[in-house]
């Protein structure tokens, strides 16, 4: 019995963290990021990879040191936390992906900015133990990088007519601009956020 409720416990986390808690859909958290490095695939990859990483060490070291951790100074634990991996990752990129760094600008310093990554520090890590708290830390991470994912695929299809770099377009398709552009991004997200909430059938506010 132990075993099917612990398995019906992480079956939820997950689930919750990849569609029924979406953190864009559901929570619209991670809206700047998402809109501004999601006009190529590269550059979404490597933003959700970074949050990835930071989402999980946040997760691991909150959770364990979660009974510890004075209620009255959480929140600056949080963003010490956040904040140290956030730089591991941006130092990462600068040394090993440079054009990739320089093509995010100072969306990969602004990690520490997710409120998806400060909202699971306080509603889940806090309150949950390290197993649970990796779980929802992929969930959320990877729901938020197929996310950006897909809109950097339209974008940089219809914009560049490339994906990852090869030309996918025939040679006389004329790029839309305005889909490298903001405009594009928030047509690309509303359009998104229509979809997933429709299938999941959540009413938007």
């Amino acid at each position: 019995m132990a075993v099917k409720l612990s398995n019906t416990r992480s079956y939820n986390t997950v689930m919750d963290g990849l569609w029924r808690d979406h953190p864009i859909s559901s929570m619209v958290l991670g809206i700047c990021s998402a809109l501004a490095v999601s006009n190529k695939v590269e550059n979404a990859l490597a933003m959700g990879a970074g949050v990835i990483f930071v989402l999980l060490a946040t997760g691991i070291i909150v959770s364990v040191l979660r009974k510890l951790i004075p209620r009255r100074v959480r929140i600056i634990t949080y963003m010490v936390t956040i904040a140290s991996f956030t730089i591991i990752v941006d130092r990462y990129l600068d040394a090993f992906y440079p054009e990739i760094r320089e093509a995010i600008g100072p969306y990969a310093g602004l990690i520490i900015t997710n409120c998806i990554i400060m909202g699971r520090a306080e509603a889940f890590y806090i309150q949950n133990n390290p197993f649970q708290s990796i779980l929802d830390a992929l969930a959320n991470g990877v729901s938020y990088t197929y996310t950006l994912t897909s809109m950097a695929l339209i974008r940089e299809l219809l914009g560049f007519g490339t994906v990852l770099g090869f030309r996918i377009m025939p040679e006389g398709f004329t790029p839309w601009v305005v889909m490298v552009m903001a405009p594009g991004a928030f047509f690309v997200l509303a359009v998104f956020l229509w979809v997933t909430r429709t299938m999941a059938r959540v009413e938007p506010e």
